[in-house]
């Protein structure tokens, strides 16, 4: 049998469950109709007049136990063998015994002064169950519940297990949820609690109102509210849901709006946000009174500190008399202030302005006082939280050490310097406490370490490589020490690599970076028949070690120096590009044809880093630049000189934009003599699989190694009869094949603003962002083409004769006299060469993107359009790549 507990539509209805309907009626009819004779209920309302002493307690007896002992049940009463009893303390053992919540329902019958209790236990509870929860797991609502299995059930606990669950339910703006308890009996007098939950849709804010607004509009103030109003457009924003904190914190933002136009006297008259009778959605009413606009007045500082100016800082205030008031730009301005004593070794200066209002000609005059204080030096530096990390790895990131003067500047680039370790996480602050005496200074690092071990086997496809397959187990904190050690299997249908790295920031505890890697590198490079089909070309093998240095130059400044030496081996398939054992130039091309080969590339380089980023991970401020070079030669068989310079600036724009723009360039220059190929022309001495190659995924909007020169072929289809040659270019889609050249030089820049969006589309990972891309790749010495000198590289073939090559042009192709004498030959195989994209005009391409950190795996999606674009450059709308681990 199952005895239900139903909610109302408001909260004190549905709080008063079914549950305690028995009791409720019991004690009614207590008060409404004479019990039987022997028989005392509890009353329900208020306590029973005093009546006179019946007589005398001769015995008292106690039926119906199960789990309590009888001398339990009495120790709750004041009834006692001896004592005198009346109509009054016979109520008040009945009241007593039902606050104890132990009973489901309590009788005390009397006979002549034989005083019989009758109890009824409540049940044990046997299990708490969940049902139709699915927006709020139970991990989210246990904790919440007091009842638990093998306590005693109470119509009470069940009541407030309910409020505590709708409040969880409108804590997440869901007003519309339900809970209906429902109690399952079982044997034994034990019970099952299930709660039934009707979890409604998530109430939305309809409407904003604003009444009292002159000077702005509706919807320019509505921008300046977290709170949005509930619209198709805005289904990933966590915003368009009702928040009671939001509301006030709406109030406020409200309120610095107006400050920051000049409307020092605004304020918010109330803020009503009312329930539609279906619960679904909220009306919000704000009243507003705007009041006057104020300008700033005499603006000045006072210093009481002797290595401040106040008229020097006077001068370098952003606001000037007679400019709108601004209440935010007050607030930098004491920000700025306090950071400038910091700059000094003042950590504690106190700024404080005074206004100087006036209400007659509406302007707000202001005195920034800056208090004497004492000049502050580090006592010590507190490191609280790292439970893996050494300290030392912590403390040499801190630009100040125990003893030096107080400087807020070195402050905050030791706090960005900690954050840019990806050791901890992100809300990381370096708190400034009093020392031991006025002028001395603790700084206390509280830190909150995250994993930075990865242990990943990860499949995936891509856009670029199709199906991928990797291993990896990186460990950038090895052994506390902020060491990094990698390693690494790559597995896709164009290449393969396996690489074992190794990284100390700090050898030997000198302020000296030393790392190196060891690898195998098989790169498969391919060519497109058609937009969808693809084959392998050539094949490189490398395999290599590199050893790494860096070293400190300034705060900002770094050099880093690297040496590597290269095995490479690059192959053609004999079957496909070869003739008679040689690589065949018709088959092939002849810049295949001079890439094959091994050779050894031994090099020397170095990086020149000027970094200002607040964050290397990910940036939301500063700036970055670096120069390298690779001098190749240093012995092997490969010479040349490498020079790249990469840069980019990041500035928040506010409100969560985030704008970054960023260039590259490089340049390559062979130290090698003139090189000819198997003809004996002259090739450039830049080797193919050493030039730079443009295309997805730097550039966006373009195919892999989709822009700069490259090798067309156009096949044509010729046929001989009766000794006359016709020729005709094949249509449809195998009727080319591209081939990337790259370049000796190259240019990339990209401009970007991260969009921000809602807290959940924040919690799901989505960064989506705009951008624009310009670039391009060239340089190359111009190759000479196959069909050139107006030689046709088919062939001709009849029945029982020699297949042999035909000469003329594709239009017409000229068989040996031999075959003429037949009536009928077929010229196959002729193509036409073309050399296209080898220029560096701009190529442009704009269009949007989102990262987004997905369940399977890290996630990025680019649509561009290119707008700007030259001949044989290949475009691409959609890239994408995604992956997922297991």
């Amino acid at each position: 049998m199952k005895s239900s507990l139903r909610q109302r539509p408001v909260v004190a209805a549905l709080l008063a469950t079914t549950m305690i309907a028995g009791v409720q009626a019991q004690q009614a009819a207590a008060q409404q109709t004479p019990a039987p004779a022997g028989t005392l209920a509890a009353p329900a309302g208020a306590p029973a007049a005093t009546s006179p002493t019946q007589g005398t307690v001769r015995a008292i007896s106690v039926i119906g136990t199960q789990r309590l002992e009888p001398d339990t049940i009495l120790s709750y009463t004041k009834l006692r063998i001896g004592q005198p009893y009346s109509q009054e303390s016979l109520d008040q053992a009945l009241r007593d015994l039902y606050e104890t919540e132990l009973f489901a329902d309590v009788q005390i019958r009397n006979d002549n002064g034989s005083l019989t209790v009758e109890v009824k236990e409540n049940p044990v509870i046997n299990r708490i169950v969940l049902e139709g929860n699915k927006r709020l797991k139970e991990d989210k609502i246990r904790p919440e519940i007091k009842l638990a299995p093998r306590q005693i059930y109470t119509r009470s606990k069940v009541r407030a297990d309910v409020a505590r669950i709708v409040e969880l339910y409108r804590r997440q703006g869901r007003f519309a949820a339900t809970i209906e308890p429902k109690m399952v009996q079982l044997d034994q007098n034990r019970v099952d609690i299930v709660f039934e939950i009707s979890e409604g849709p998530k109430s939305k804010v309809r409407q904003i109102n604003i009444i009292g607004n002159e000077k702005f509009k509706d919807g320019e103030l509505r921008t300046q509210m977290v709170t949005k109003q509930s619209r198709w457009f805005r289904v990933f924003s966590s915003g368009t849901s009702y928040d009671p904190d939001r509301l006030a914190y709406d109030q406020q933002k409200l309120r610095q709006f107006y400050l920051t136009e000049g409307y020092a006297d605004f304020r918010v008259i109330s803020a009503v946000a009312e329930l539609t009778p279906d619960k679904q959605d909220f009306i919000i009413t704000y009243v507003v009174e705007e009041g006057d606009r104020y300008k700033f007045g005499d603006v000045k500082v006072e210093s009481d500190i002797r290595d401040l100016s106040g008229d020097g800082l006077t001068k370098r205030l952003p606001m000037k008399k007679g400019d709108w008031y601004n209440a935010k730009q007050v607030e930098d301005t004491v920000d700025t202030l306090s950071e400038t004593a910091g700059l000094f070794g003042y950590a504690f200066a106190d700024v404080s302005p005074d206004f100087n209002r006036s209400k007659e000609d509406l302007t707000m005059g202001i005195n920034f006082r800056i208090a004497n204080a004492p000049r502050v030096y580090v006592e010590r530096v507190d490191i609280n939280g790292n439970t893996l990390t050494q300290d030392k790895v912590v403390r040499r990131e801190f630009r100040l050490a125990e003893g030096d003067a107080f400087n807020s500047f070195l402050v905050k680039r030791s706090k960005d310097r900690i954050n840019s370790l990806g050791f901890f996480q992100e809300k990381l602050d370096v708190e400034q406490k009093p020392g031991s005496a006025p002028d001395r200074i603790v700084l206390e690092t509280n830190v909150q370490e995250k994993s930075t071990g990865e242990l990943s086997l990860s499949a995936g496809f891509s856009s670029l490589e199709r199906f991928i397959v990797s291993a990896s187990i990186t460990q950038r904190n090895f052994r506390g020490k902020g060491q990094e050690l990698r390693t690494s299997v790559n597995y896709s249908a164009y290449s393969k690599s396996i690489e074992v790295g190794f990284t100390e920031p700090y050898f030997m505890d000198k302020n000296i970076a030393l790392g190196g890697d060891i690898y195998r590198r098989d790169l498969n490079s391919f060519r497109y028949l058609t937009s969808n089909t693809r084959d392998t070309t050539y094949e490189q093998s490398t395999t290599g070690f590199q050893i790494r240095a860096g070293v400190p130059i300034t705060e900002y400044m770094s050099l880093a120096l690297r040496y590597s030496l290269n095995f490479d081996d690059v192959t053609l398939d004999k079957a496909t590009y070869y003739t008679d054992g040689q690589c065949d130039p018709i088959l092939a091309g002849r810049y295949l044809c001079d890439a094959i080969g091994k050779r050894t590339t031994s090099s020397l380089g170095y990086s020149l880093i000027y970094d200002t980023r607040d964050n290397r991970i990910r940036a939301t401020r500063g700036q970055n630049l670096t120069l390298s070079q690779d001098f190749a030669g240093l012995g092997g068989s490969v010479k040349y000189v490498r020079t790249r310079l990469q840069g980019a600036k990041y500035v928040p724009l506010g409100g969560g934009f985030i704008f970054s723009l960023s260039g590259e360039g490089g340049y390559i220059h062979s130290l090698e003599g003139e090189r000819r190929d198997s003809t004996g022309a002259l090739v450039d001495r830049v080797r193919l699989t050493d030039r730079f190659f443009l295309g997805e995924p730097q550039f966006r909007g373009f195919d892999i190694r989709g822009v700069g020169p490259r090798i067309v072929r156009r096949y044509y289809s010729t046929t001989v009869e009766g000794g006359v040659a016709t020729g005709e270019q094949i249509t449809g889609t195998n009727n080319r094949t591209d081939d990337a050249l790259g370049g000796k030089l190259y240019y990339l820049a990209r401009a970007e603003v991260e969009i921000p969006l809602g807290s959940g589309a924040r919690e799901m990972g989505l960064r989506p962002s705009i951008f624009m891309d310009a670039g391009a790749v060239g340089g190359l010495k111009s190759p000479g083409l196959i069909n050139g000198t107006g030689q046709f590289p088919g062939y001709c073939s009849a029945t029982g004769q020699t297949t042999v090559r035909a000469s003329g042009t594709a239009a017409n192709p000229v068989c040996p006299v031999a075959y003429t004498s037949a009536s009928d030959y077929a010229v196959t195989g002729g193509f036409v060469e073309q050399y296209l994209g080898d220029t560096l005009k701009p190529r442009l391409s704009v269009g949007f993107g989102v990262n987004w950190n997905s369940p399977f795996g890290p996630f990025r999606i680019d649509i561009a359009k290119a707008l700007l674009k030259e001949p044989g450059d290949d475009n691409k709308l959609i890239t994408f790549n995604v992956g997922t681990q297991f």
